[in-house]
């Protein structure tokens, strides 16, 4: 199926609008196909001198039936039979001497459910052998649902009927009722974009609430009903703090009806927004422990796509490349509105430590872009921008773009640009305009450096010979732009009696080097952080001083933020080259069993784990992970209650599941756990994972904790741990089922066992596979999905950190046959192990030869 190209698309919102879908779907016909039947009404403009002017029959609908052009049945343009032959790569014409200036068209269709997290996914629960139904329409998975004019701005109203197995559920974007057993009908919705269009169905349970005159739900499978009940009162919470703050951000009301919430398995992405029928991934309704952290992240994911019903539904982009104007607002209004409305108030700290890595990680590869205007040539190209970039980096600049032109005249422009273009579409110069015309001032310039330009900044602080301190701008060669940034910067001085003082100057740096008056700079026993309130987008070099002392002041930082700008320097700089991992880990050693913040104790232990297997060669790699695991027991030695945080037993038990590699240890933890996880099914998988990943797990008992967890979250768990055992035939079957159509497995089931395959304490193991695993991916866009392929390559890359995995790469990148779509990715999850090899070639040369 051909991706739909932004010219072709251009055209065709020239010509045509939609007014309405009326769909039919029949969901009891078996396990493998639903019947579609789909109505149509559309206008055409200039019918007389369109062929004309515009080339010919170019005119289509998209459509992706099962078994290709056998699965049209019945197509009718106003009355007019169609022949379905005439289908082809997803495209149905629409012959020009059929079209008038009022159309309507008909098909009838046979559809295929889907098992790769798009369109319509089944999936049956392991635990009760129930059949869970829901649609995911992005990014161009709609077609394989219903006949559409697939792109955001072609906007219409649904009107969708559904006909289910009984005692079924049906939740969509609009209101459902319930006709008679099994037939339901969804209220007309307001003009919304084919990708945001949905569906769930199947026997979910369901706890309903309302708010303000807004009926809400929550729905999951059945066998989640008792997390379900256990975190629905904090959910709704969350949401009805978030639906008050965005009634009195943007003054304009909840634009959708009902607001339901449903938890779904296999899904690729964390959420979806779509309209009154948001989707989320069921993991987010913990069946073990939380921690605070965890729920802080679910609750951003609540609000972030709450943002989205205004950023994105009720103004949609016009074309892909302008996604920033529904992701980085959606990031950058969920923080604001869990600081402002809830009770994390602290959530820019979790922005900082979690999100910004994520982006920063993306602007070091050499397929950064900038945060807009990137000009995607189809849809499938846009997929690649939805990373850390075009959320976290837009977020922060839109932090900076508040600082550098008022927050007021901001929030006027915004609600403007929702009014002006509500149940339509926008664009970036129409959002720039908006916000330019209510600041008084033109934005333009700030937009080029900021939102157009790729790359990111360096920043450090010089002293001149007066004492004199100044922050030094570096624009990266690659994409240099005048960027301002209002920023903090701290020195935070060791004092005789040991404690640490901080000294914190805002600055606005408008150019490459920038005075810090009055900003005191001791020469020694200081740490200098730029940024150290994270308000700015930037790399941040630190000096040699602030090197040498950061491990031992890190943790008596008072200020929160200042400590997340340590280790994101601590980690991006490992990354970059020129710090060395041991400093890292020494950082972690003295500085993590002092933190006292939920976020930054839980992301920095998980960040910790992740630079060993990464950075640090297997032959040393066992002496460092027993530093971490040292580091995790020694807090959880002093866990009387009073000296922890709420959750920080949880985090150190889990850091030393993950890291040590005494199995005595572990192996009574299976028998008995640290208190908080007495009975956590999810403690007890992490601790097998680790016993089968060092050999210390037989196959017989890893079947035995199988048995024992026959939920989807023990499904994947298991398939982690059996491919992650350090045993050929181990490593064999988890390549062999990855790569083979015919093992059936679900989007979830391919990524676990990419991760599994990957983890080996001796490359040996795993090197063979390098290779075939890069030409089998093109393949598996067959049968597995963009959407599935993408998430396994971000997430399931091999991970075999040697020169000759490079050289595989760069000769698949060399393949004239590689898809364009695999292209851009392989560059980029190339690019970490490009960082790691560097990285260890320099730090440890005696164990890389």
């Amino acid at each position: 199926m051909s991706s739909l190209g932004r010219v072709e698309a251009q055209r065709r919102a020239q010509l045509l609008q939609v007014q309405r879908y009326d769909i039919a779907l029949d969901l009891d016909l078996g396990p493998e196909h639903f019947a579609s039947v789909t109505s149509v009404t559309f206008t055409v403009a200039d019918i007389a001198g369109r062929a004309d002017a515009a080339g010919g029959d170019e005119l289509w609908i998209d459509v992706a039936p099962a078994g290709g052009v056998a699965g049209l049945h019945e197509v009718t343009l106003n009355g007019i039979p169609l022949a379905a032959e005439s289908w082809a790569e997803g495209r149905l014409p629409l012959p020009a001497d059929a079209l008038r200036a009022d159309n309507e068209l008909r098909v009838r269709a046979t559809m295929a459910y889907r098992r790769d997290g798009s369109g319509l996914h089944r999936a049956v629960d392991p635990a009760d052998g129930e059949a869970y139904l829901y649609q995911q329409s992005f990014l161009d998975a709609a077609p394989s649902v219903f006949p559409c004019f697939d792109q955001p701005d072609l906007k219409a109203r649904y009107a969708v009927h559904v006909r289910t197995p009984r005692p079924w559920v049906v939740v969509g974007n609009g209101a459902a009722t319930e006709l008679t057993p099994g037939e339901w009908e969804l209220a007309l919705t307001q003009p919304i974009s084919t990708y945001l269009v949905a569906i769930c169905a199947g026997p979910y349970v369901s706890i309903c609430s309302e708010h303000d005159g807004i009926p809400l739900g929550l729905h999951a499978r059945a066998s989640l009903a008792k997390e379900l009940a256990r975190w629905a009162p904090q959910i709704f919470e969350v949401t009805t703090a978030a639906l008050d703050a965005y009634h009195g951000l943007f003054g304009i009301r909840y634009p959708f009806g009902e607001y339901h919430q449903v938890f779904v398995p296999d899904f690729n992405a964390i959420a979806m927004e779509n309209p009154g029928c948001v989707t989320l991934r069921d993991a987010l309704l913990f069946r073990g422990a939380a921690t605070p952290a965890d729920v802080l992240r679910r609750s951003r994911t609540v609000v972030h796509e709450m943002a989205h019903m205004w950023f994105g539904d009720l103004v949609t982009m016009q074309w892909w490349d302008d996604l920033w104007l529904n992701e980085s607002f959606a990031e950058y209004l969920a923080h604001r509105v869990l600081t402002g409305a809830t009770e994390f108030a602290d959530a820019w700290v979790d922005f900082g430590i979690l999100r910004k890595p994520w982006g920063y990680a993306g602007e070091r590869a050499p397929t950064t872009h900038p945060v807009a205007g990137g000009a995607a040539a189809n849809a499938q190209d846009a997929l690649a921008d939805f990373d850390g970039i075009s959320y976290a980096k837009g977020a922060c600049a839109i932090r900076q773009l508040i600082a550098y032109a008022g927050d007021a005249g901001f929030i006027a422009g915004v609600s403007a640009y929702l009014r002006e273009h509500a149940f339509g579409n926008g664009t970036f110069d129409e959002f720039l305009a908006a916000v330019s015309a209510a600041c008084g001032r033109d934005l333009r310039p700030w937009a080029q450096a900021w939102l157009l330009t790729a790359g990111r900044d360096t920043l450090t602080v010089a002293v001149d010979p007066d004492g004199l301190a100044s922050v030094v701008r570096t624009p990266p060669t690659a994409y240099p732009a005048a960027r301002p940034h209002v920023l903090d910067v701290g020195v935070y001085a060791v004092q005789p009696t040991g404690a640490v003082s901080a000294d914190v100057a805002r600055v606005v740096v408008e150019a490459n080097l920038t005075p810090a008056p009055g900003l005191s700079m001791p020469a020694r026993d200081r740490v200098v952080l730029s940024n150290c309130s994270d308000l700015t987008w930037a790399a941040l070099d630190l000096d040699p001083e602030s090197l040498r002392l950061l491990p031992e002041v890190l943790g008596r930082l008072a200020d929160p933020l200042a400590r997340s700008v340590a280790w994101q320097a601590l980690t991006d700089g490992t990354a970059r080259g020129y710090i060395d991992p041991r400093v890292a880990i020494a950082a972690f050693e003295q500085g993590w069993p002092q933190e006292t913040h939920p976020a930054l104790a839980q992301v920095v232990a998980d960040d910790l784990v992740a630079l060993v297997r990464r950075f640090v060669p297997e032959s040393g790699a066992r002496a460092q992970f027993e530093r971490l695991a040292a580091t995790g027991q020694a807090v959880l030695a002093r866990a009387d209650g009073a000296q922890l945080f709420d959750g920080q037993a949880v985090v150190a038990a889990l850091l030393v599941a993950r890291s040590s590699t005494d199995a005595e240890l572990l192996r009574g933890w299976l028998e008995t756990p640290p208190a908080p996880l007495v009975g956590d099914v999810d403690f007890r998988w992490a601790v097998v994972t680790s016993l089968a990943a060092s050999g210390a797990l037989s196959q017989g008992e890893l079947e035995a904790h199988a048995a024992a967890d026959r939920s989807t979250s023990g499904r994947l768990a298991y398939l982690f741990a059996r491919a992650a055992m350090p045993d050929p035939a181990a490593k064999r079957w988890a390549f062999d089922q990855l790569v083979s159509p015919s093992a059936g497995l679900t989007n979830h089931e391919h990524l676990e066992l990419a991760r599994g395959l990957w983890r080996a304490p001796d490359p040996a193991l795993v090197r063979e596979y390098v290779g075939p695993f890069l030409a089998a991916l093109p393949g598996m866009f067959e049968w597995v999905g963009a959407d599935a392929v993408n998430h396994l390559l971000r997430f399931g890359f091999p991970a075999v950190v040697e020169p000759a995995t490079v050289e595989r790469v760069d000769e698949a990148l060399a393949d004239p046959r590689l898809p364009t779509a695999l292209q851009r990715a392989y560059v980029e999850r190339a690019w970490p192990l490009r960082e790691a090899v560097a990285s260890r070639q320099r730090w440890w040369p005696a164990a890389c030869g």
